[in-house]
């Protein structure tokens, strides 16, 4: 094998050892040297030490070829332990968390499985009290990326007059910069992997200073026209696609993984013997059964999901209902999550699994595309969670370094997969699995909707009645135009609408599947976490806080609802038959104050004699940040057939 040729980059501003100043006899690093030859390591950096606290990156680069064809595997050999944001990609990025001397190796690896490793050393002393871009990333072409300025303090207290500018690559000419802090854009198109520097600047305490940030921006396979994928990404307005891989690299399913689920060159859907369902043949699949599945951006998005099928999944719900799934893809730039009948395939966005600050650092900021309809209507219909007259979990800002536990993350995580795993079972539950004898996933869909799915039968026996709300959920979540007479509804209209028919909450009104879906979601919070959904009809203020949001009409726990018991039976007697008692142990619904604000019905009954989720001792937040939450809609998106 003809040795291959590693560079080993090391990415830092040109001012971060001291964290001011701006000393312009810094050198820029730029995008690196060529390669040496006979596979020799270079390194580039800005000065001789690094500090301690700052955002660097290494990156692993093959001569004369793209990484797409190699696997990379990073190792740290010596040093204060760091937690690389991504170990098997070509760009290498974590913080220094201490003073001391660091080494690293890479290991590539070509589809032969012939390898070769090298190695890089430096050592960090001092800290850094100035700028600080808080991670480097590696993104496929035409994906979206961000990039953020770290607060100096935990009071998010961030450096005045910040500014960005691009130091080297071919231009971004799309960037969003609405808040100084961060930086969004699209990624542009590249004939190799190009490397992009940024610079920003500030003034702190000290001083100014400045730090540069890598994005490596990765060329990739032209896909066809016909991409299955470039479906996907049209109607979820996205730009392309990360570069993933399947989370247990000894899966026996990882070429159908890699091949069938997130990749923009399939044009046809995957014979379903390269990729069945997880419960095929058993449906109760074990908690590796179900790993085997899983395909990741980045690794500590599969651990996560691993801890918490293993530790927080008591009863079995997710595993049983992970059997009617083909895979989990957990991506960076998956956002909003959603479950796609083509490949059979749930995609999750990982804001709903992050503990760790690094962790979240590593996803795109990007908003939901959906965030900004229907905003020339008169009202909104905000919903959360509550456990004891409290939120269910808290809301981090960005700008917090701080941990999340596992008790925080578990209410949006449970609601996120009960949410998805309903749309799957909607499509294939358990009962049907021995009779999925069809060639694909689709066709079988195919033959399935022809009988009716479970929402159509749910639709059929019990069909929700506001034609008003239809149409109003096609504005606030499929992004049509308003008419004058929606526009011209109050919220005093829509409460007519909706407090007398059947749905649980206004996403139900999007399509039959939401309205199953929503069902099913509440029901399970309330029995399996004794967690209430509020639901409301408030204004819709110029500026939107818990207290400008005014209630006209809301209710706590709708889903106990008695008029809702045979819609909610029926789901449960498909989906999940194991719990179809439960709704005999439902609260009965409590009602919300008229003319009081959203922030000010958060305290309904009594507390109860279980304490609240108890905030983190060292977080403390200012109180907008917690009271000013409210949601619309959903966090999930059904994404429906898109072959016709």
């Amino acid at each position: 094998m003809t040795r291959w040729t590693l560079v080993t980059l090391l990415t830092l501003g040109l001012a971060a050892c001291g964290g001011s100043g701006g000393d312009s006899s810094n050198p820029d690093p730029g995008p690196g040297p060529g390669p040496s030859p006979e596979g020799s390591l270079s390194l580039t950096r800005s000065d001789d030490g690094q500090a301690v606290g700052q955002a660097i990156a290494l990156r692993a680069r093959i001569e004369g070829a793209d990484s797409r064809l190699f696997r990379y595997q990073w190792e740290q050999l010596t040093g204060p332990a760091v937690n690389i944001a991504n170990p098997t990609g070509p760009l290498a990025a974590f913080e220094i968390p201490a003073s001391g001397n660091y080494q690293f190796q890479v290991t590539a690896t070509n589809a032969a499985g012939e390898s070769e490793a090298e190695t890089v050393s430096f050592t960090a002393a001092g800290s850094s009290d100035g700028v600080n871009i808080l991670r480097d990333h590696m993104v496929t072409e035409g994906n979206r990326v961000s990039l953020r300025v770290q607060p100096l303090n935990a009071n998010g207290l961030l450096p005045g007059d910040i500014r960005w500018e691009q130091v080297s690559g071919p231009a971004v000419s799309n960037w969003v910069n609405e808040e100084p802090e961060l930086l969004a854009f699209t990624t542009p198109m590249v004939q190799e992997d190009t490397l992009l520097v940024f610079r920003a600047t500030g003034t702190t305490t000290t001083g100014s200073g400045e730090d540069l940030a890598w994005v490596l921006v990765t060329n990739e396979v032209t896909p066809p026209s016909d991409s299955l994928m470039g479906l996907v990404a049209e109607g979820l307005q996205k730009p392309g696609f990360a570069r993933v891989q399947a989370y247990r690299q000894d899966s026996p399913w990882r070429d159908g993984l890699e091949g069938c689920v997130y990749n923009p060159l399939i044009v046809d859907p995957c014979a379903m013997s390269a990729l069945p369902l997880i419960g095929d043949g058993s449906g109760d699949p074990t908690i590796d059964e179900v790993l085997d599945r899983v395909l990741v951006s980045h690794p500590w998005m599969g651990e996560q999901f691993e801890t918490f099928l293993r530790e927080r999944d008591d009863n079995g719900d997710f595993r049983r209902l992970l059997s009617a799934v083909s895979a989990v893809v957990i991506s960076y730039d998956v956002r909003p999550s959603f479950y796609w009948v083509v490949t059979g395939a749930i995609y999750l966005d990982p804001e709903d699994l992050w503990t760790q600050p690094w962790q979240r650092d590593t996803i795109n900021e990007a908003p939901d595309y959906r965030s900004g309809f229907g905003s020339e209507l008169q009202f909104l219909m905000p919903w959360r969670y509550v456990r004891n007259n409290d939120y269910a979990s808290l809301y981090y800002p960005r700008w917090t370094r701080f941990e999340r536990p596992w008790s925080e993350l578990e209410p949006d995580l449970a609601s996120l997969l009960y949410h998805e795993l309903a749309h799957a079972n909607d499509f294939f539950p358990r009962s049907t699995h021995g009779s999925l004898n069809a060639p694909t996933l689709w066709e079988a869909y195919l033959a399935r909707v022809d009988e009716g799915i479970v929402s159509d039968q749910l639709n059929n026996s019990y069909p929700l009645n506001s034609q008003e709300l239809y149409g109003l959920a096609g504005v606030n979540f499929q992004g049509e135009s308003a008419t004058d007479a929606e526009k011209a509804y109050l919220p005093s209209d829509v409460t007519g609408f909706f407090a007398p028919d059947y749905a649980s909450d206004f996403y139900a009104y999007s399509t039959e599947r939401e309205d199953l879906a929503m069902l099913f979601e509440e029901a399970m919070m309330q029995h399996r976490l004794g967690i209430h959904r509020d639901v409301a009809v408030t204004n819709l203020p110029p500026v939107l806080t818990a207290d400008t949001l005014i209630v006209d009409w809301g209710q706590r726990g709708r889903i106990g609802e008695g008029d809702l018991a045979n819609r909610l039976s029926l789901v449960l007697n498909a989906i999940l038959p194991e719990v179809n008692d439960l709704i005999a142990t439902l609260d009965t619904p409590v009602p919300m104050r008229p003319g009081d604000s959203w922030g000010g019905n958060l305290q309904l009954t009594a507390p109860a004699a279980a304490p609240a989720l108890a905030q983190p001792e060292a977080l403390s937040l200012p109180g907008p940040a917690l009271e000013g939450r409210w949601h619309q809609g959903s966090r999930h998106r059904y994404s429906p057939p898109l072959l016709h």
